[in-house]
């Protein structure tokens, strides 16, 4: 990393509002998953997002001491009521917070581009010596409030902010929506990691080749919910790091199931329970 740039790692999107079957309300998004993730292995992390800034600031004060967040005003924070799991998971939207502004400036050593609701600028200015996007937030749409989220195509700008990658992580629901952008990441350098739950990841290569990892099995998974934000945030620091890709997968794994062994933010591992966990995984293999 860097030494001389603000922060070791950014993300840019929405933190949601994330309302349970039950009623509950938790901090949620990629943004927000993401960026803890990468608190908890040692990163200086910042969040900008946008929202209602009294809410989001309950919401993230227990994390107030791991990372810094900047929330732009808006009059809603986006909120999302939540329920089922993996491929099952439904979500409707009931406020929504608006887009980000253009031209943000950013000073960071990873920029993880980090949308819920096709929130993200097409430009900012500053340095980021590494971008990672995950592109869910930019192929979902909905009717209105309170209306489920639905998978549709990128827009032209936002397939062009593919270009500017060097990786991607996406679900393996979302590819078919996403083919167009996924092809232009990796024409332009980027590689992509497909998760797929308990099923091989399937990593493309810039060369045209595709690999298939294995994702070691999980006793006794708790909940899924961030799971796939976590394994992104630890990708890219891997990635970041210098680590070859086979070693990058297997890292976000060992945090994927770390965060899966528990519940809410609060389950997201540290390094050390991470490297556990991949010690243990390789033993078991």
């Amino acid at each position: 990393m860097n030494p001389n740039l603000h922060f070791d790692y950014t993300t840019l999107g929405h933190v949601t509002i994330d309302v349970m079957p039950d009623g509950s309300r938790r901090p949620g998004g990629t943004a927000f998953y993401g960026a803890l993730q990468a608190a908890r292995l040692g990163r200086r992390t910042l969040i900008v997002t946008r929202g209602a800034a009294p809410e989001i600031d309950e919401l993230l004060a227990p994390y107030s001491a791991e990372l810094a967040f900047e929330v732009l005003p808006a009059p809603a924070t986006t909120t999302l009521a939540t329920s089922g799991s993996g491929t099952e998971r439904t979500q409707r939207m009931l406020a929504w917070a608006g887009p980000l502004p253009e031209d943000l400036r950013l000073d960071t050593a990873i920029l993880h581009l980090a949308p819920v609701a096709r929130e993200l600028p097409t430009r900012w200015l500053g340095e980021a010596s590494f971008v990672g996007l995950t592109p869910q937030g930019l192929a979902r749409r909905w009717a209105g409030a309170g209306e489920e989220l639905s998978l549709v195509e990128p827009s032209d700008t936002a397939v062009a902010l593919a270009e500017r990658c060097d990786a991607i992580v996406i679900s393996e629901h979302e590819q078919a929506s996403c083919a167009r952008l996924l092809a232009r990441a990796t024409d332009a350098g980027a590689i992509v990691a497909v998760t797929a739950g308990g099923d091989p990841n399937r990593i493309l290569l810039t060369d045209g080749r595709a690999l298939e990892l294995d994702v070691p099995p999980i006793e006794e998974p708790h909940e899924d919910l961030g799971a796939g934000d976590v394994f992104a945030a630890a990708f890219f620091v891997a990635l970041a790091e210098g680590r070859a890709v086979q070693h990058a997968v297997a890292f976000a794994n060992a945090a994927a199931a770390v965060r899966m062994q528990g519940s809410g933010a609060d389950a997201i591992g540290g390094r050390a329970a991470i490297e556990a966990r991949q010690r243990a995984a390789a033993s078991a293999g």
